[in-house]
């Protein structure tokens, strides 16, 4: 009888350790995605975006180099005569997509349409900057696959706010497909 119990007691104690490391690793991956947009909002600064008398740095040093060493030629065109004429337009566009990203992500708020968004823009990055010298290609393909596992998991259903708008009653089916 008492190896019964305790066997009962194992099993309990395995399913929630288990339930718990189900709900929590989706969320560590939210976290750090939100993190990883938020770090990366500092360094691009308006309202010249690196563009000056002196040269390129910053942000203008990257789309440069995304021209110059285009991943494929069509983008590294889009990169200079679109985006780097009008670069402080995309800079501002920039920085309020990471920052939104990281806000979104953060609260686990919306977060399977801001995975989506995260995927977008790690992938333009990637095949803006992913053959410049001194960069690491497959970082770019991380940030791509954090992202797709955050989108896959709905990381937004543990310990974030879309946990609470689940709660409520039926959600319109975009809100649904979104969080």
């Amino acid at each position: 009888m008492c190896l019964h119990v305790r066997m009962a007691l194992d099993s309990r104690l395995d399913a929630a350790r288990s339930s718990r490391t189900e709900r929590v690793v989706p969320a560590v991956l939210r976290v750090t995605a939100g993190l990883l947009w938020l770090s990366n909002v500092g360094w691009k600064t308006p309202p010249d975006f690196g563009r000056s008398g002196d040269g390129c740095s910053g942000l203008c040093r990257f789309v440069a180099a995304g021209a110059d060493d285009a991943v494929i030629p069509p983008w590294g065109w889009v990169l200079e005569n679109i985006v780097s004429p009008n670069l402080a337009v995309f800079g501002y566009l920039t920085v309020v997509t990471e920052f939104l990203l990281a806000v979104l992500l953060l609260s686990g708020t919306l977060t399977r349409l801001a995975a989506l968004v995260g995927i977008a823009q790690s992938v333009a990055i990637g095949l803006t900057v992913a053959n410049a010298e001194g960069e690491w290609y497959w970082s770019y393909l991380l940030m791509a696959a954090l992202h797709l596992a955050v989108l896959a998991l709905a990381a937004g259903r543990y310990y974030g706010v879309d946990f609470l708008l689940r709660q409520r009653a039926p959600l319109p089916r975009w809100l649904d497909a979104s969080t």
